[in-house]
């Protein structure tokens, strides 16, 4: 074979591996995580297939998380590469970024990034673990909590725990409970009798607290049968906005309007009711009936100004691929965290006999609060759901939240009245 012949083939066959190396390089590589429980998931699958139809470059990888234990460890060392928490499917790791859950929104944006990592070509390869935390980190990150009838859940290792906690703390500081609550307490200490007030008390927390679990359950099961995600969110950010912007009213106009609180008309019964408990001669299993007859009518009467935060939780836990055991656990959570307040109330009423009154200007501080918080998570529920699949996306969305509310009691209380400029009918 003569010299050129040969040099030629050489340029050829460089040409071709760098040709290849080229196509290689083109392509993009997709990874899509799901559960064959997960409706999400099934909702989800056309538009993965749609991709893979229309983008010859684009290579995607599907993964089944629940068909074996290596397939579970692929999913958790990809979620660590890219800083989120392997908890929740479907979930979809393309050019350096991830999307978990399913909605309109969602599928937009990866769209929209797969269009502009073929088109531009620096998008970094997902498939890459180099940002895998070490064992030690793993350990530090770890909270496993051994359940008694057998497994476990790592509480550490979901997202959806700490909006659980951060929600709850936030509706647990309820004007409308804490009201009733302290009302209640004031009365019945007159009578002098710590076993009264820890019996009236504590049957009273039992039973409105096992109504409200009962109403997150009926608002959970309601999500989930919508089935389609990408309907879900924008509703219940719909939701979220409405109580959100009627409680940002209450706190400079309070009860003025549309306001989600206890009816005037409702608070004579209130009190009606709370007298009785007051009967000198009641047995114990009669105080503890009377107790929690009464609680539950009052529940039915304040559910409307509690209703917020359960629905928004309720909303963001369906989007979630979760056990029933694993919610039953977030519930529980939910319950007592949000019962830690009043519990703490009660407490102080059994120590020193006195209890002071809820007063409209604490419901105020609090309506605003809860309002900034609901108008934070509509918005994130609509343009940034991810949000709530992180754990630091999660803390973010409250630290700011709170932030916010902190400045505007700063403007509306000191500032402002500095200059002469008074907004509300507070004062």
């Amino acid at each position: 074979m003569s010299l050129p012949i040969r040099v030629a083939l050489i340029l050829f066959t460089i040409w071709s591996m760098a040709g290849m190396a080229a196509t290689t390089d083109d392509q993009l590589h997709m990874l899509a995580f799901s559960s064959e429980t997960c409706p999400h998931c099934e909702a989800q699958k056309p538009f993965i297939q749609s991709l893979d139809d229309s983008y010859d470059q684009l290579m995607i990888s599907r993964f089944e998380v629940r068909r074996d234990a290596v397939t579970l460890a692929r999913f958790r060392e990809v979620a660590a590469a890219h800083g989120v928490a392997a908890d929740s499917v479907p979930a979809v790791f393309v050019g350096g970024r991830v999307w978990i859950g399913d909605s309109a929104m969602i599928r937009n944006q990866i769209s929209n990034h797969v269009e502009y990592c073929l088109e531009h070509g620096n998008c970094p390869d997902s498939r890459a673990l180099d940002q895998q935390p070490d064992d030690a980190e793993k350990a530090a990150g770890s909270l496993p909590l051994n359940l008694p009838w057998g497994g476990s859940i790592d509480l550490m290792m979901q997202p959806v725990t700490v909006s659980t906690a951060l929600i709850a703390v936030v509706d647990g500081f309820n004007p409308c409970s804490l009201w009733v609550l302290t009302i209640l307490l004031a009365l019945v200490i007159h009578s002098g009798s710590r076993l009264r007030i820890f019996v009236v008390g504590l049957t009273f927390l039992t039973v409105t607290a096992a109504i409200y679990g009962m109403f997150i359950v009926g608002v959970f099961g309601a999500l989930n049968l919508m089935l389609m995600a990408d309907w879900i969110y924008p509703v219940v950010a719909l939701f979220a906005l409405v109580f959100a912007v009627v409680n940002i009213k209450d706190y400079f106009w309070f009860q003025r309007g549309i306001s989600f609180t206890i009816d005037e008309k409702h608070k004579p019964g209130i009190y009606k009711r709370i007298r009785v408990l007051l009967a000198e001669g009641r047995s114990t299993p009669a105080l503890i009936g009377a107790t929690a007859l009464m609680a539950t009518g009052i529940s039915f009467v304040e559910l409307p100004c509690t209703a917020g935060f359960p629905v928004i939780w309720s909303g963001i836990v369906s989007g979630h691929d979760i056990e029933p055991l694993t919610f039953a656990v977030l519930l529980g959570l939910y319950l007592l965290i949000y019962l830690a307040d009043e519990l703490a109330i009660l407490c102080i009423a059994l120590t020193t006999l006195r209890v002071d009154r809820f007063q409209e200007r604490h419901g105020r501080i609090l309506k605003l609060i809860g309002g900034i918080i609901m108008l934070a998570l509509a918005g994130v529920l609509v343009f940034a759901p991810e949000l709530i699949h992180n754990i630091r996306g999660a803390l973010g969305v409250f630290i700011a939240a709170s932030c916010v509310t902190v400045l505007i009691l700063l403007l509306h209380r000191h500032l402002l009245p500095r200059f002469g400029v008074s907004l509300g009918d507070e004062w």
